[in-house]
């Protein structure tokens, strides 16, 4: 960065702009988790691809790991973050909002210091913590599009996201709505 982000800007992105999106955020991400069938987390659409549970792992993991970089002031690198006893969809979605739980009230509660330290990306680029968020946003938004698709030729339900999905629209004319 060709500047120094101040206290006060770190704040105010925390604050302002970020703790509300990062909740919406993380309901959605718990829905889309919940959305995979366990009886089908070894879908995957090509054999590049990850699974589907591979996916929701990584996703469930990633979004925490991004918000306790600005907690902690490191880029953890563990694989294992999540336990392995941890297996199904639904198992990944509980431990996934307990986590995210835990880390936004810590979120809430950051010193600007631990905001505007320089944390260091896996020896990529180093930037203003708080920085992270955001980045840790998009990579999350980015992989939920990807098990969304995979959902739907699973066979299972996409839930709504940024508006009412198909499948919601359904049920809810269903119910009589």
């Amino acid at each position: 960065m060709a500047e120094t982000m101040t206290p006060d800007q770190a704040v105010f992105l925390l604050q302002n702009v970020y703790m509300g999106t990062l909740k919406v955020e993380s309901r959605t991400t718990k829905k889309i988790l919940s959305a995979v069938p366990a009886d089908k987390c070894e879908y995957r659409p090509d054999p590049i691809s990850k699974t589907a549970i591979e996916l929701a792992r990584h996703i469930a993991a990633a979004d925490n790991r991004f918000v306790e970089a600005v907690i902690n002031g490191v880029f953890d690198t563990n694989p294992s973050m999540i336990p392995e006893n941890i297996k199904t969809p639904l198992q990944i979605a509980a431990w996934y909002e307990e986590r995210y739980a835990r880390n936004y009230e810590a979120l809430s509660k950051a010193k600007a210091s631990q905001l505007t330290q320089v944390v260091d990306f896996r020896g990529l680029f180093q930037r203003p913590a708080v920085t992270f968020l955001m980045t840790g946003l998009h990579h999350t938004i980015h992989h939920r599009g990807q098990l969304t698709s995979y959902l739907r030729s699973m066979g299972a339900k996409v839930p709504s996201i940024y508006g009412e999905s198909y499948d919601d629209a359904q049920a809810r004319k269903a119910a009589g709505g």
